[in-house]
């Protein structure tokens, strides 16, 4: 069993899902299919990935005191993440997204963040025994990026290695950039952060190039259906991934994120911690939902 610590600091929400043929267009009115909830939010569907696939997890998050929070927590228990320091906020409502997927498994989301949003520096000094026992801390950008740059110093200065998956897309200073290990964009989101258009391989390996030299240790652009870009100072690595048949690419990033804090836990080399997570994103677009279509480790193997 993985003993190092993984303290996934980020967002918590519930995913309201209706399926549909298609997308629709802005103020057009379509008729869907099937609804259901799901838990979601980038930080607990990255804490999910990461416990099923074997990882000694923590979460560290802020929900409203209703029946949103209150179920999310005990989904938590079920795959044993340690939420000592999921906060109950009173005043505001635990964060919510409603997310369309289309026949293709393409989807679009929008996010109300509720109490994610409220997620502080106060809240992290709570917290703060548990991130100094982590070797790694996973974050994301649906809680308030001043929480995120705090954490970062603090990780940064003792030693813990940080990964960072800028999603939603934002812009990140070179002081943040500079305190991560790792950094996880998708196209969208690396071509926000360095300034570089990209859109294909070869305009990836340029971002990747300069984020690293804006101080990220390793960067990992993750590209769709040609794999994922690893870059470390050295050449790029281009790791393909599975071809399968998509039904919902909803979660594949958190997936493919909480895969790799248990790889880097575990002391893979880098190139085989990409295929470990590509390996685990692959899977869960294979199947509906957020954290519901986080595999399990004996899936991988």
């Amino acid at each position: 069993m993985n003993l190092k610590r993984i303290a996934v600091i980020g967002s918590s929400n519930t995913d309201m899902v209706i399926k549909t043929s298609k997308l629709p267009s802005p103020g057009e009115t379509i008729l869907g299919g099937d609804f259901f909830m799901n838990a979601g939010g980038k930080g607990a569907n990255q804490a999910v990935a990461a416990a099923r696939l074997g990882g000694n997890v923590s979460l560290i998050a802020r929900t409203g005191d209703d029946v949103f929070g209150r179920q999310a927590k005990k989904i938590f228990d079920i795959d044993k993440i340690d939420t000592d320091y999921m906060l109950t906020d009173p005043d505001h409502p635990s964060g919510v997204a409603l997310i369309t997927v289309d026949a293709q498994g393409e989807n679009c989301i929008v996010v109300a963040p509720g109490a994610n949003n409220y997620l502080s520096k106060a809240d992290i000094e709570i917290a703060l025994e548990e991130i100094l026992r982590s070797e790694i801390i996973l974050m994301q950008l649906e809680i308030p990026v001043e929480t995120v740059s705090y954490v970062a110093e603090i990780a940064h200065e003792a030693g813990i290695k940080v990964i960072l998956n800028p999603a939603p897309a934002a812009r990140i200073s070179d002081e943040l950039l500079s305190m991560l290990y790792m950094i996880t964009p998708n196209e969208t989101e690396a071509e926000l952060i360095s300034g570089i258009p990209v859109h294909d391989v070869e305009s990836a390996a340029f971002a990747a190039r300069n984020l690293y030299q804006r101080g990220v240790n390793v960067v990992i652009i993750t590209l769709g259906s040609k794999g994922a870009l690893l870059y470390s100072g050295e050449n790029e690595i281009i790791i393909p991934v599975q071809k399968v048949e998509a039904i919902d690419t909803t979660a594949a990033g958190d997936v493919f994120n909480g895969a790799i804090a248990v790889a880097i836990s575990e002391g893979l080399a880098l190139d085989k911690a990409v295929e470990f997570a590509c390996k685990a994103a692959s899977i869960s677009v294979t199947r509906m939902g957020a954290q519901s279509s986080a595999p399990y480790r004996n899936e991988l193997e």
